[in-house]
């Protein structure tokens, strides 16, 4: 996405505030046209991974979920959309199937990918079933963030540098943004990213695998920060799904068990 596209998109999401339903719709249209989850896509898939290019690929998802709810009712897309969501659906079974795994469906509440990796604690024997909770999960992400400032502050670039309005630059959270950012992880429905990944990998000392739709298939998160180390078959992984089109509302995770397993 270049600079011309990014503050294209920034000014027509301003748009989908207007009162004027016409210039929502056609804001949105505009919006759907610019294809901004392949957009997003070509970013993290790119050498660029600073803090500037994921908060971008971040914003022209979030950006893409808010047109699809502002646009009219249209076969075309709705028939594309559909599309979408059942092309990621047979990739990520696919990979379920040939590590005979089965989804596990998780409440799409703002909790899930917490939720997610408590359900897997539970069957990895981590955590007893009365704390394998998204609550009990969140408090370790925030803690273990908080405690190590220096290996998360460049994954969250602060609301006054690239995240301001009109900001060029990809300014770091001040020490206050920092500590408001680990309490909205421990206390609110704030969705869980890249650093709560990181993190509840290495504070369980556990690989993090995420199944996907495209390519890689499988992302691997390592505790020591390698992603190449554990194997796709091991047994001691936290092993979840990462949906992009499933739910309207945006991105949403699942838990992965066992097919012999039985809830």
């Amino acid at each position: 996405m270049n600079d011309d596209d990014d503050e294209l998109m920034n000014d027509l999401l301003v748009q989908l505030e207007s009162r004027d339903h016409t210039v929502q719709t056609e804001s949105a249209n505009v919006l759907n046209e610019m294809n901004l989850n392949d957009q997003a896509d070509k970013i993290e898939a790119g050498q660029k991974q600073d803090a500037k290019s994921r908060f971008k690929a971040r914003q022209a998802r979030k950006a893409a979920v808010l047109a699809q709810s502002y646009s009219e009712d249209d076969p075309e897309v709705q028939a594309r959309l559909e599309k979408e969501a059942k092309d990621e659906a047979d990739d990520i079974q696919r990979v379920c199937k040939d590590l005979s795994l089965e989804i596990q469906q998780i409440n799409p509440d703002g909790h899930c990918f917490f939720s997610a990796v408590a359900d897997q604690l539970a069957l990895l024997g981590v955590l007893p079933p009365s704390q394998a909770n998204y609550a009990t999960v969140r408090n370790v992400a925030a803690n273990f963030i908080h405690s190590h400032p220096n290996d998360f502050l460049p994954f969250l670039p602060s609301a006054g540098g690239e995240d301001g309005a009109g900001a060029l630059d990809a300014g770091m959270m001040d020490q206050e943004q920092f500590n408001n950012y680990c309490s909205l992880v421990r206390d609110t429905a704030l969705w869980g990213g890249e650093p709560e990944i990181v993190a509840l990998s290495r504070a369980y000392n556990i690989p993090i695998h995420i199944v996907q739709g495209g390519k890689p298939a499988i992302v691997m998160h390592n505790p020591d920060g390698e992603q190449t180390i554990s194997k796709e078959a091991d047994k001691n992984v936290i092993r979840i799904s990462y949906h992009r089109k499933l739910y309207g509302l945006g991105e949403h995770y699942n838990s992965l068990r066992p097919l012999n397993r039985r809830s």
